[in-house]
């Protein structure tokens, strides 16, 4: 009976431990040594299994087992048993740490990958791990940089070095170091980039460094653009400064030549050197000019334009401008936008591309300049100084000229900077044109390279207005002379008694002062009836602007009329004249001024009105 049970036992845990045995292989997912165990332990199991149907039935075939035999069996059931059983879970636990392991490492290669940063694993300045930014950064694919040396980074053994005697020492003193380099892709270019570098245990430097590297070529451009920028403006002031101190003395060398060469006999030989110097007079006048375009201070008159019709009228004169060497060439788009600047400018942004292009090709080619309606993205925006995002009408002027290099290109819109014989540049073209461009609230974009010609392309923000077309009438004989009372208030003292003296000869009357406050005291201290006011728009303490308020106050039925060497904010927001603002530019001739006063004092009242602020 003992031998029985002993049997009985020893099949049903057999059993018991076979079926451990293949949950372990579900659960560890070792087929092949759980399965032999499970197939072991099921073979006793159905040996037992067999003897004991045997000796239920009777039969005497059999052999009976030992006693001992299975009562060792029996114990080595219930070890096999409880084995399995305290493994299972052991196991269970060891592959969900597993398991989750693999889930940790596979989220943490995602997040490497995704890093816009190169991420490299070093160990003796040999590469044993790389992200995936590292193949957009370089183009190397990122398993073939296990194992390679990392003066594959650099263009040349020297920047190798370089890194290396720098940035390591950091490392061992600080744990960590970075710098800026020259790295190599694996086209052989070479960009800008930064390298930080940490050590993985600072007690122990040789079981490696973590390395970052960073693309630094879209930070170099921008920080380029706007040192360029900070640059042009500290010459724009400088130059409208100038500009606005030479015009008033060409103001008075212009003027008294006037008047000097009227009281001239016309038989006088002194009156041909009146006219030499009333010509280089006009020389300088259209060289400062040029300086207040470029420092953004020009008036401008803008209007809603449509650049396909300003090219088109300057086609003619274009190509007699270009010569029989050089051909034009016109791709414009049909169903261009408008954009909203100064007809007269425009013509001069494209003349000035169109001469550099010309002067680019002595022995001759072409010229291309077409349009497009074009819609800069946040990319864009985003990677160029003070560009908005949004829709444009883009100029190209493109030519098969000598091109320029690179130092060249950076410094092509400096005033006075010219790669052109002397005395055949005075280096104010592009500046005026870029100036230009600003002033209408575009960018400019160069691609030129030598021997490969040069672009240009401008990008003016797109109005959705309809365009306006300009009508020039014939200008009427008018008078010029006058009866009325006029308050003239400058504080230049040569150029307010050349313009006194110009207004009396006409027949005016005329209340002089030297400042704003001066004005005011006059005009409160004059009983009759004052019909303009003629003042400069920058004067010490009380401006022009706060003077026409001032005097409107009281009489409102005064005129006004400003004049400057340069328009500042305080009559033109960033350089636009405002609508209804009478305005007359330094240096004027007695004519110029006499017709201006005229056309002022005959204008309807609302017309002469103050600038706004």
């Amino acid at each position: 009976m003992i031998l029985f049970v002993i049997l009985v036992s020893s099949v049903v845990l057999q059993f018991a431990a076979a079926l451990l045995a293949l949950r372990l292989i579900r659960v560890t997912r070792k087929h092949r040594a759980w399965l032999l165990i499970a197939a072991a332990l099921a073979l006793m199991a159905m040996r037992r299994a067999y003897i004991l149907v045997q000796l239920m039935s009777g039969s005497t075939t059999v052999p009976l087992p030992d006693l001992t035999g299975e009562l060792i069996a029996l114990t080595t059931s219930i070890f096999m048993v409880f084995g399995v059983g305290y493994i299972a879970p052991v196991f269970l636990a060891v592959q969900e740490a597993n398991q989750a392991l693999q889930e940790n490492r596979a989220v943490l290669q995602a997040i490497l990958d995704a890093s816009p940063v190169g991420i490299v694993l070093i160990r003796d300045r040999v590469i044993q791990w790389a992200n995936q930014a590292m193949e957009r950064m370089f183009g190397h694919a990122k398993e073939s940089y296990q194992g390679q040396s990392t003066a594959l980074f650099y263009p040349d053994i020297q920047e190798y070095e370089r890194v290396g005697k720098e940035i390591y020492p950091m490392v061992a003193h600080h744990e960590q170091g970075g710098m800026d380099v020259r790295l190599r892709r694996r086209d052989g270019s070479v960009f800008d980039g930064s390298v930080h570098v940490r050590a993985l245990d600072s007690e122990d430097l040789g079981k490696g460094y973590i390395a970052a590297l960073t693309d630094l070529t879209e930070r170099k451009e921008l920080e380029q653009q706007i040192i360029q920028s900070q640059k042009m403006e500290a010459i724009g002031r400088l130059a409208g400064g100038v500009a606005h101190d030479f015009n008033n003395l060409l103001t008075s060398i212009m003027g008294y030549s006037d008047l000097l060469a009227t009281k001239l006999p016309p038989d006088s030989p002194q009156r041909r050197y009146v006219g030499e110097v009333r010509k280089a007079s006009e020389l300088a006048a259209a060289l400062t000019r040029q300086l207040l375009t470029f420092s953004r201070k020009q008036v401008l008159q803008p209007c809603v334009l449509y650049i396909n019709d300003v090219i088109s009228e300057m086609r003619l004169m274009l190509e007699k401008l270009l010569g029989e060497g050089v051909t034009l060439e016109l791709d414009l788009a049909p169903a261009l936008g408008c954009i909203r600047s100064d007809h007269g400018q425009i013509e001069q942004v494209i003349l000035n591309l169109l001469v550099n292009s010309r002067d680019a090709m002595p022995l001759g080619g072409s010229i291309t300049i077409a349009t497009a309606n074009v819609d800069l993205d946040a990319d864009f925006a985003g990677s160029h100084l003070a560009v908005t995002a949004g829709p444009h009408v883009m100029l190209t002027v493109s030519d098969t000229g000598e091109g320029m290099a690179e130092d060249t290109r950076r410094r092509m819109f400096e005033p006075f900077f010219t790669t052109k014989e002397k005395g055949k540049g005075t280096g104010l073209g592009l500046a005026t044109t870029y100036a230009i461009v600003k002033q209408s609230g575009g960018t400019l974009w160069v691609d030129s390279e030598i021997g490969r010609g040069t672009t240009i392309k401008i990008y003016f923000p797109r109005v959705d207005e309809d365009r306006q077309v300009e009508t020039r009438l014939a200008e009427p004989c008018m008078r010029t002379d006058g009866t009325e009372t006029i308050l003239l208030a400058e504080d230049e003292r040569a150029v307010r008694d050349l313009a006194g003296e110009m207004l009396q000869k006409c027949g005016y009357t005329v209340l002089e002062a030297v400042d704003g406050e001066d004005a005011v005291r006059i005009a409160e201290g004059y009983g009759q009836a004052i019909d303009m006011l003629l003042t400069d728009v920058v004067m010490p303490g009380m401006n022009g602007r706060e003077l026409a308020e001032r005097l409107t106050v009281r009489r409102p039925a005064i005129k006004i009329l400003y004049i400057s060497g340069y328009t500042d904010n305080v009559i033109a927001q960033h350089g636009i004249l405002d609508p209804g603002t009478q305005f007359l530019a330094k240096p004027f001739t007695q004519q110029q001024l006499a017709r201006k006063v005229r056309e002022v004092l005959d204008s309807p009242v609302f017309a002469a009105v103050s600038c706004t602020k």
